[in-house]
C-alpha cells in the first residue's frame, strides 16, 4: 500500500480522507501541524504529501519549503483560499497539484494517482504516442494525423515534450514560459498564448473546443493524455 501523509488540522477533513484514501489502497498517516507534519514527512517517508495551507503553528508553504529540500516527493495542497496568483505562487514552489476546499474525493483520487506518476519521468525510446489527434514518434520527433505527417515547429515541440513528460499536471504560465525559453522571458504570457493556440490546432481534434491541453483558467495548462 501506498503511504500518504495528511497535514490538516481539522480532525473532520482527515477523517474524510482516511476514509477516502483507505478505500483506494493507500495506507495513511496524520499529522495535525506542520512540525508534526515535518517529523512524520522524516520518520515515515511518505510516497506522497496532502497539505493544508492553514496549520496552526505555519504556514503551510513553510513546510512544503522544508519538503522540497529533501527531496521530491509529490505534494498537493488543500486549501479554502482559492486566489490565482497564490496558486500560481504554490505551484512555481513546489507544488505538484492544488485543490480548494469543499473538494470531490474522485476528483483528489484522480489527481494522486497523476502526482504519484510524476516520480518516475516516462520513457519514451522506441514509442509512439497519441496525443490527441495527432501520432507522435518520440524517436524520429514527426508526428502524423490521419496517416498524414504535421509538421511541428522547433518550439512547438518543445511545448509538447514539455507537457509529456509531466502528463495530466498543472503547469503555471511562468513555469513553461521559463522552461521553454528561458527566465527573461517568463512573464510574455501573449507569447505563450500564441504558441499554445497553435499547437492546439495540430493536436486537437476541434481546436475551439480544447480536450486535449486544458486551460487551468489564471494558471496555466494541464495535457490529458495516457502514456
Amino acid at each position: 500500500m501506498t503511504p500518504v501523509l495528511i497535514v490538516d488540522d481539522e480532525i473532520q477533513i482527515r477523517r474524510l480522507l482516511r476514509l477516502c484514501l483507505e478505500k483506494n489502497d493507500f495506507a495513511v498517516i496524520e499529522a495535525a501541524s506542520g512540525a508534526e507534519g515535518l517529523s512524520q514527512f522524516t520518520g515515515a517517508r511518505p510516497e506522497l504529501v496532502i497539505l493544508d495551507l492553514g496549520l496552526p503553528d505555519m504556514d503551510g508553504r513553510q513546510l512544503l519549503q522544508e519538503i522540497r529540500a529533501r527531496g521530491e516527493t509529490p505534494v498537493i495542497v488543500l486549501s479554502v483560499r482559492d486566489a490565482e496568483a497564490e496558486i500560481m505562487d504554490l505551484l512555481d514552489s513546489g507544488a505538484d497539484d492544488y485543490l480548494t476546499k469543499p473538494f470531490g474525493t474522485g476528483e483528489l483520487i484522480a489527481r494522486i494517482r497523476v502526482a504519484l506518476r510524476h516520480r518516475t519521468p516516462p520513457s519514451f525510446s522506441g514509442r509512439t504516442i497519441k496525443v490527441g489527434a495527432l501520432d507522435v514518434d518520440m524517436d524520429t520527433r514527426e508526428a502524423f494525423r490521419d496517416g498524414a505527417i504535421e509538421k511541428l515547429t522547433p518550439t512547438e515541440w518543445s511545448l509538447l515534450y514539455l507537457f509529456l513528460r509531466s502528463p495530466g499536471k498543472i503547469m503555471t504560465r511562468k513555469h513553461i514560459l521559463r522552461e521553454v525559453w528561458g527566465p527573461a522571458m517568463e512573464e510574455e504570457y501573449n507569447n505563450l498564448r500564441v504558441y499554445i493556440n497553435q499547437l492546439r490546432k495540430k493536436i486537437e481534434v476541434d481546436p475551439s473546443v480544447p480536450s486535449v491541453l486544458i486551460t487551468e483558467p489564471g494558471v496555466g495548462y494541464r495535457l490529458k493524455v495516457q502514456l
